[in-house]
């Protein structure tokens, strides 16, 4: 349903009708038996009013496909005769119709099939015609291959594969193939049946890439060796979106440009090319001499398709000056082209500040396998291995107020990230001072935080530990849109109210991680408590420097009326010490117990209800209202005779209340293509889980968390627009790459 703005239609009609109102029967509705009743139905007939008054408003925008209400979109694909897709894909089925015409136009092309990609499902892809990858002789008729430029494997279209050159084969079965194949007339399954004359593969990513800026990078202990990520995890690190965002400038995807993990070869890849500005400007600006540049314009219809060519064809000019460091800098900096993944992945993607305001050029980076560090000297200033996130330098080490910026990829926007929050910037911070413009980096002192008040957290570093609050009455600790702050627990931290309080308490977009076995410890009396948006880090595995990450669990020790955790990622959820919560509502969020002993949500009292959940572990409760949850461990509840479990999966042997289209399943453990925390694939539902976890919600989309994603909703769209444009008498075959 469209949403309007805050016009309070509703308010000021009915306000208006009830003054048309004779006044006796005002009077005599306040003092009925029953009052109110004469006043509630002026409100339903105010409601009506304000449906119509802006509908009135509308009339205009209505008649533009970008700007009309979602009822009237399939009026304009009557108009132009377009086959809708379903209903529950606004976006897609509004940018269709707004296309329709577009698309006849180009139909066929591959144009049209990869904007469908994006049109329709809003993911990102490559389209590849399969027949282009068999190993063949190349026909008079075939155009003229293209420059070997950018090309690792070294084969030429439609031969074998150059075993010598071992680069090319991480590309292999990906969208960027460089090696050519017998034909294979099997069905497609996996790898089978994908190199083929009739085939057209579309390779999908559907994780979305999240750009975090000024991260405090988490030291392995020597001053030099660090992770990307704050809490020490090894990640993958993301390329983020780089396509044009102008469709008539369309071309088909370049590997840098797809939101995809990092590879140390791409991040590595320079190609380089010298060119006459770079000869005057060694000449002009750092003393090189006229014979020595006139060498180096020797070598411009040269394409060096690496540093090591290019650092080699240096040397054999026996020129010292060309070798020496601020020319060979320069050199590297002005002779790289744009159309490689190291200019368009440094620093785009990847960026390191050693200082505040310094970052590291990316002559002065290169990539490599930390994997086993550290390594030898490598002649550069930084190392960077992407496939694990990790950082090192040589030398001297950064500065203490180092930062990184990177992108890391989710399915979506769950738990504490640098998404869009607008939300946020509705609660302004009060006038207590932001609590990093003195801390920044160190122990958030309670007295930074308001009592009764929004404190609010305005860049992505990394706190260590924060102050207990025990006069808590409306407090909200949020970090400002689309900054990931990471506090680190150096013990419990404890939010406490006045007796009999009836305290709000909201958290929102803070990452709280642990150096130890410490907690969240809620206390005394709250009406209302808000996570939105927040990780309670679940632990479960080890830090780059082989400590375990910790779990951090949320215990209640308070009397709680309603406990609601919105898009958020949790460890476990207990009560102890008499701790009640009355409501608990969890929407759209994790709750992971990485210790199987224990329950991931415990509590003996009270009703929980669960909306598009996902929950790595046991769950014991009195009473269980669920829909769309997807429960991988035993579930005990209570009360039996009430509560519902509709839409919803569990595991063999649980007790449950009553249920409807539900599923009992004997293997939730392995549907998942991550269970790890960080990883880009957590919680999200793998291409081997059962199509009762795959389209078992209500409207046919996926149990668990990204069930308001619709993504089998969207790939089923896709399919049939796909099946509508694309040329007659092939096949298409659908490839998940994230």
């Amino acid at each position: 349903m469209t949403k309007f703005a805050q016009d309070n239609f509703e308010q000021y009609f009915a306000e208006k009708l009830w003054e048309m109102i004779p006044g006796i029967y005002r009077h005599e509705d306040g003092i009925a038996e029953d009052p109110g009743i004469l006043r509630a139905l002026v409100e339903i007939l105010a409601g009506q009013a304000a449906i119509l008054r802006r509908s009135h408003d509308r009339l205009w925008e209505d008649q533009f496909i970008e700007l009309c209400q979602d009822w009237a979109v399939p009026y304009f694909g009557d108009l132009v005769a377009s086959r809708l897709m379903s209903a529950l894909n606004k976006r897609g089925r509004r940018i269709d119709v707004a296309k329709t015409i577009y698309y006849r136009r180009r139909k066929g092309t591959l144009r049209v099939l990869e904007e469908l990609i994006s049109d329709i499902a809003g993911w990102e892809g490559k389209v590849v015609e399969e027949f282009r990858l068999l190993a063949r002789i190349r026909h008079g008729l075939d155009p003229k291959p293209a420059s070997m430029a950018g090309r690792f494997s070294g084969t030429m279209p439609g031969g074998w594969a150059d075993l010598r050159r071992q680069r090319g084969a991480e590309l292999t079965n990906s969208p960027f193939n460089e090696f050519y194949h017998t034909a294979d007339v099997r069905q497609h399954t996996g790898l089978n049946g994908r190199y083929n004359i009739p085939k057209l593969a579309f390779h999908l990513y559907r994780l979305c890439s999240f750009c975090v800026k000024g991260v405090t990078p988490f030291p392995q202990g020597d001053g030099l060796r660090f992770t990307c990520d704050p809490s020490g995890r090894n990640i993958p690190l993301f390329m983020p979106r780089q396509r044009p965002e102008n469709w008539d400038e369309w071309r088909t995807a370049k590997e840098w440009e797809l939101p995809a993990p990092i590879s140390c070869r791409l991040l590595g890849h320079g190609e380089y090319v010298i060119t006459e500005a770079l000869a005057q400007n060694l000449e002009s600006n750092f003393g090189v001499t006229s014979a020595v540049a006139d060498k180096l314009r020797t070598f411009k219809i040269f394409h060096f398709q690496s540093e090591a060519r290019l650092k080699q064809m240096l040397e054999l000019l026996n020129e010292p000056s060309l070798i020496s460091a601020a020319v060979y800098r320069e050199v590297l900096s002005k002779s790289l082209i744009s159309d490689c993944g190291k200019a368009a992945l440094l620093p785009e993607a990847i960026s390191v500040e050693e200082s505040p305001d310094a970052p590291l050029a990316p002559e002065d980076i290169s990539s490599g396998d930390l994997s086993q560090w550290p390594i030898a000297d490598s002649g550069k200033r930084l190392v960077i291995d992407p496939e694990c996130g990790r950082l090192q330098f040589f030398n001297l080490p950064p500065d203490t107020g180092s930062t990184v910026t990177y992108y890391y990829g989710f399915a979506g926007e769950t738990g504490a990230g640098t998404y869009s929050r607008p939300e946020v910037e509705l609660r302004k911070p009060t006038a207590t001072p932001n609590i990093n413009a003195q801390n920044s980096g160190s122990t958030i002192l309670s007295s930074r935080i308001a009592n009764n008040g929004v404190t609010q957290i305005d860049d992505s570093t990394t706190y260590q530990g924060v102050g207990d609050k025990l006069l808590v009455q409306d407090l909200t600790l949020q970090a400002t849109n689309q900054q990931r702050p990471y506090i680190r627990l150096t013990r419990n931290w404890i939010l406490r109210t006045p007796p009999d309080a009836d305290a709000k308490l909201c958290i929102d977009g803070i990452w709280l991680g642990s150096n130890g076995d410490y907690a969240v410890v809620l206390q005394g009396d709250y009406e209302e408590i808000i996570i939105s948006n927040t990780t309670l880090d679940p632990g479960g595995d080890n830090d780059v420097n082989g400590n375990p990450i910790w779990p951090v669990p949320l215990i209640i020790e308070a009397q709680i009326e309603t406990l609601i955790i919105d898009s958020s990622i949790m460890g476990r959820i207990v009560t102890q010490n008499d701790g009640l919560i009355e409501n608990l509502k969890v929407k759209d969020s994790i709750i992971d117990e990485t210790d199987s002993g224990q329950p991931a949500i415990q509590l003996a009292q009270g009703e929980v209800e669960l909306k598009g959940v996902t929950v790595f572990g046991k769950v014991d409760v009195n009473r269980l209202w669920a829909s769309e949850a997807l429960i991988t461990g035993l579930v005990d509840v209570t009360d039996t005779q009430e509560g519902c479990f509709r839409f919803s999966a569990a595991p063999e042997g649980s007790r449950l209340p009553r249920q409807y289209e539900s599923h009992i399943l004997n293997d939730t453990v392995h549907s998942f293509t991550s269970r790890n925390f960080g990883q880009p694939g957590y919680g999200q539902l793998g291409k081997t889980a059962p199509s009762e976890l795959y389209r078992g919600a209500e409207n046919g989309s996926e149990i668990g968390t990204f069930s308001s994603l619709i993504n089998p909703i969207k790939s089923d769209s896709l399919k049939a627009k796909i099946d509508e444009y694309m040329p007659f008498g092939l096949i298409p075959i659908f490839i998940q790459e994230t």
